[in-house]
């Protein structure tokens, strides 16, 4: 049995994994921003923020009082945002970084000192197939996924002496009210990326409708917890998805943009 605290288990990919992990028998400490519209999970439900450094404290504070070092932490809250780079407000920009990559980050600083000191830990940060491309207007979701997964790897040379092991699972898509809590720049019909926008915006709703049960990542995080890490790059995606980041890869730039622009029927000049 583990102690497991993972950042945004009140739905999602979040609460599937914490509720395969408590079935397994795991401690489950989850977060939520607000705990107390979530009255029925089975698991502990602390509030935590990660964007305010206070409930992190706070949070591990109780976990500690309740007898328990974190031994697994699953970074697995985030913010989605949408819109053409030109047209998202820079208060928006620097929100979605909080949240998708400074709030971890503060979450690793925070745990470490105590994964160190019992020379044993497992970090799991879920990013996204959206980190290993520039998606058309997703450009800022994209950077902040891609900056997580780029950070990871330099943390897992920093801490392996400690013993601690970091893992990224980068999921496709899967079904979960991420598109409800989205930031979407204004849909203008003023707008010049009114065309492009439209119809992209339109394939992002559909792909998550038509997304995988979360489970399945809480499958993975569950074998990896089992098996330890024997990457530090999971992808939890289909063919079509893991197919685009390979063709990335193989073939010259400016096709693969053709290809993207053609899957995503964005206008050319």
């Amino acid at each position: 049995m583990k102690s497991v605290l993972i950042t945004g288990a009140s739905s999602g990919i979040g609460k599937a994994i914490a509720m395969r992990l408590h079935a397994a028998g795991h401690k489950v400490y989850g977060s939520s921003r607000n705990p107390e519209k979530y009255p029925d999970v089975p698991f502990t439900l602390l509030e935590l923020d990660v964007n305010k450094p206070e409930t992190i404290a706070r949070a591990l504070h109780q976990i500690a009082a309740a007898g328990d070092t974190v031994s697994v932490l699953v970074n697995n809250a985030g913010k989605g945002i949408a819109g053409a780079l030109e047209e998202i407000p820079e208060g928006e920009a620097k929100a979605v970084f909080d949240t998708n990559f400074f709030g971890p980050v503060s979450l690793i600083k925070a745990v470490l000192p105590a994964m160190r000191q019992q020379k044993s830990g497992l970090i799991i940060n879920i990013t996204s197939m959206a980190g290993y491309m520039g998606l058309p207007y997703r450009s800022l979701y994209s950077a902040t996924k891609s900056a997580l997964e780029i950070a990871c790897e330099a943390l897992s040379m920093e801490v392996k002496p400690f013993g601690v092991e970091i893992v990224t699972i980068a999921p496709g898509d899967f079904a979960t009210n991420i598109a409800a809590g989205r930031y979407h720049a204004p849909l203008a019909a003023d707008s010049p990326y009114f065309e492009g926008y439209s119809t992209a915006l339109e394939m992002m709703n559909q792909q998550v409708d038509k997304g995988a049960d979360p489970d399945e990542i809480a499958k993975m995080v569950e074998s990896i917890m089992r098996k330890g890490a024997g990457k530090i790059h999971y992808k939890a995606a289909s063919f079509t998805e893991k197919s685009g980041v390979v063709l990335k890869r193989i073939l010259p730039d400016k096709w693969y943009e053709k290809m993207m622009m053609k899957h995503f029927k964005l206008p050319a000049y």
